[in-house]
């Protein structure tokens, strides 16, 4: 058994492996620097997130290790389980930042909405391998929809706007992947409109509408719900070429920025790191998106390469939609950069999605 796993450690993508470590270390630095103008130097997030990785790290070999066909199997009961989780959270959870999505243990937060995102990915993967052929049939993509507006509900009640935009990109980017009839996309984009009148009306809090206005019109309130992505903007420009250096950004230090360690962590390394930073980051990226999509095409089963597809789809956009934010291209909407950004829950699970593909790189 440990020679069979020493010889599957082998198969590993390490240049992927490699490429997520080193996006690691550059969220580990931009998260110190901003450490050190807090007060007393308060060190706490840069601790918990060493952790963080450390414990994704393990979760990554674990996953990468493991058969990834056993998710076919259970996936089931991962969905079933997952509702629950939905629904216990907005009874028991705590409230952060507006959103009731947080069990929080220990002092330690954990945010059910992000394994959701997992659960989705499964789910779809095992209807869309079985379907591959039959998406020409409108009644699946109204099943696949159906099942992932089911978690999507729930999410919205938290409410948690970003979240919901993520389950729903995840389902349409794989749609779209499957070569459906273009005549379904304007069927699709009638569902959209729908739902995201509903979502408007019932669901949204005015700070997320007021965001959502504030994006179509920046200058309606500069001082108030627009100031969070204007300081990000001239952080990001001051950035110039080399930078300011680490702990040298004066929108950043100086606590212009909010959110510098989660939302606008890209601002951060953009004004202490420059253009050259801002390459780096793109460039991992670049090579972590290439050899994902590699190990797609080499996937021995259709269930393997939805499963690869869909981490694809997930990462490409967390990565969009927060680079967005920071530059004033996207409304505000609490979504976090893969790997940079401080947080437990999402950095696991991004691990855990790492070690998936790992698992499909072994068995290609």
């Amino acid at each position: 058994m440990l020679k069979n796993a020493i010889e599957n450690i082998r198969k590993f993508d390490w240049v992927l492996c490699i490429a997520v470590v080193l996006l690691f270390c550059l969220g580990l630095a931009a998260i110190y620097s901003v450490s050190l103008n807090l007060p007393g130097e308060n060190f706490n997030n840069f601790n918990k997130q060493v952790v963080f990785g450390v414990i994704g790290a393990v979760f990554l070999l674990i996953f990468g290790l493991s058969n990834y066909s056993g998710l076919w199997v259970y996936s089931r009961v991962i969905f079933v389980a997952m509702v629950v989780f939905l629904i216990l959270v907005l009874f028991f959870g705590s409230v952060v930042r507006g959103t009731k999505g947080w069990f929080l243990i220990g002092g330690l937060g954990i945010q059910p909405v992000e394994l959701a995102k997992i659960v989705l990915i499964i789910l779809l993967a095992k209807f869309f391998s079985n379907r591959f052929q039959q998406f020409h049939i409108s009644k699946h993509i109204i099943v696949s929809l159906f099942m992932t507006l089911s978690l999507v509900f729930f999410v919205m009640l938290q409410p948690d706007l970003g979240s919901s935009i993520i389950l729903l990109g995840i389902w349409f980017i794989l749609l779209m992947l499957t070569g459906i009839n273009k005549k379904y996309i304007v069927f699709l984009l009638v569902i959209f409109l729908i739902i995201a009148t509903i979502g408007w009306s019932f669901f949204l809090k005015d700070y997320q509408k007021e965001r959502i206005m504030v994006f179509a019109n920046p200058q309606s309130d500069p001082l108030g719900s627009g100031y969070n992505v204007s300081q990000s903007i001239i952080a990001i420009g001051s950035g110039k070429f080399l930078g300011r250096g680490l702990g040298f950004g004066s929108q950043s230090q100086l606590k212009f920025i909010p959110e510098t360690q989660t939302d606008f962590i890209f601002a951060v390394i953009a004004e202490e790191l420059g253009l050259i930073g801002v390459a780096l980051v793109l460039g991992l990226w670049s090579v972590i998106f290439y050899r994902l999509i590699l190990i797609a095409k080499k996937a021995r089963d259709d269930f393997g390469l939805f499963l690869v597809l869909g981490i694809i789809a997930l990462l490409f956009l967390h990565l969009f939609i927060n680079i967005g934010m920071n530059i004033g291209v996207m409304p505000v909407m609490g979504i976090s950069l893969p790997f940079l950004s401080y947080g437990g829950s999402f950095l696991i699970v991004c691990a855990i999605l790492i070690g998936i593909a790992e698992s499909v790189a072994v068995r290609k």
